[in-house]
């Protein structure tokens, strides 16, 4: 995941008045959601949308 475009999706969420907690908005750029993610969605990380982890399961949204 590119960190330009992880930042852009927080920005635009903060902006969106979605992201609003000062802790939250602070582990968002601490934890990338790419590490959570499998090899073959990771460039996708930065999509504001459910991504699948395998299993027939989904990692969240990241807050909209």
């Amino acid at each position: 995941m590119e960190k330009q475009a992880w930042e852009e999706l927080i920005q635009r969420l903060i902006r969106a008045g979605i992201l609003r907690s000062p802790k939250v908005i602070r582990a968002l750029r601490r934890v990338p959601r790419d590490s959570f993610l499998p090899e073959r969605v990771k460039a996708h990380a930065a999509m504001d949308s459910p991504l699948p982890i395998g299993f027939g399961q989904t990692i969240s949204a990241p807050l909209s």
